[in-house]
């Protein structure tokens, strides 16, 4: 290059001079200005773009937020209706047959003429088929015929029904059912403390009621926690169980007052609110 033209010229001019121009360099240097304008100019305008298309949504409502309410539901036992049968008849009453007595009064001391006929003893022979009583009864001879019952003569004496229920085996229906430490109200605070909606039931608007099925033990133990209902997808069923495992001891069901094994049936409600 020559000298009186070195200082008007480009710092690039000056750098390829004697080089090959045309390769490519030279031209992303000498362009590499208006291109960065460019870029930093579309970039701007993107921006600016957003934020307006922000502010008017704003302005239109927005978008509905979803969030997660955690409810409890008490099953309710069904009660089988009974139809109205009439009353088996009452059986026949079977009255004893009648035994012949004889009576017999405690012997005394008396003279031979005071003594009337219908008081002198049986004699031995009559005795040996005929039951003893206090009156003379006409029957049929004693031959080992079961007496009647002796009434307890109005002392209220009852005896108590045997008790053979097997208090090992697990129960699937009980007297005072299995339930959280503290009942509902720490059940739902439990709830709320650990249940995670899954980010796919949000995302797809899955929602609904799951039925964990699982044993609590005479201690309080939890075991065989499984879904029997409820949407399958999502991931709610996956979130039910770990929320019933991880939920520790719980107050064991009572049979006729001693604490049993038992089966318990939980149903976990997931719902997505619009705000």
């Amino acid at each position: 290059m020559e000298v009186n033209k070195i200082l008007n010229a480009d710092i690039l001019d000056i750098i390829f001079e004697g080089r090959n121009k045309e390769y490519g360099a030279y031209d992303l240097r000498k362009t590499y200005n208006k291109r960065l304008v460019r870029a930093i100019g579309g970039t701007v305008i993107l921006i600016v773009l957003l934020f307006l298309g922000y502010i008017i949504s704003n302005l239109n409502g927005g978008p509905k937020k979803q969030t997660m309410v955690v409810e409890d539901v008490q099953l309710e036992d069904v009660k089988e209706e009974k139809k109205n049968e009439p009353p088996p008849p009452p059986p026949p009453k079977v009255e004893p047959p009648k035994v012949e007595m004889a009576k017999f009064t405690p012997p005394k001391i008396v003279p031979d003429k005071e003594v009337k006929p219908e008081e002198k003893p049986p004699e031995q022979e009559k005795l040996d088929d005929t039951k003893i009583g206090t009156v003379n009864q006409e029957g049929v001879k004693d031959e080992g015929i079961a007496a009647p019952p002796v009434s307890d003569a109005g002392k209220g004496v009852v005896e108590a029904p045997k008790d053979n229920e097997d208090y090992d085996k697990t129960f699937t229906k009980v007297e005072i059912e299995s339930e959280f430490p503290g009942g509902a109200a720490a059940w739902l605070r439990y709830l709320n403390k650990n249940l995670r909606y899954p980010d796919d039931a949000v995302n797809n608007e899955i929602q609904g009621t799951v039925i964990v099925q699982f044993i609590v033990d005479k201690e309080g133990n939890v075991s065989d926690v499984q879904a029997i209902s409820g949407p399958d997808n999502g991931g709610l069923r996956e979130e039910a169980v770990r929320v019933i495992k991880k939920s520790g001891r719980w107050t064991p069901a009572v049979q006729n007052g001693r604490q049993v094994k038992s089966y318990k049936k939980q149903p976990i409600v997931f719902k997505l609110e619009s705000q």
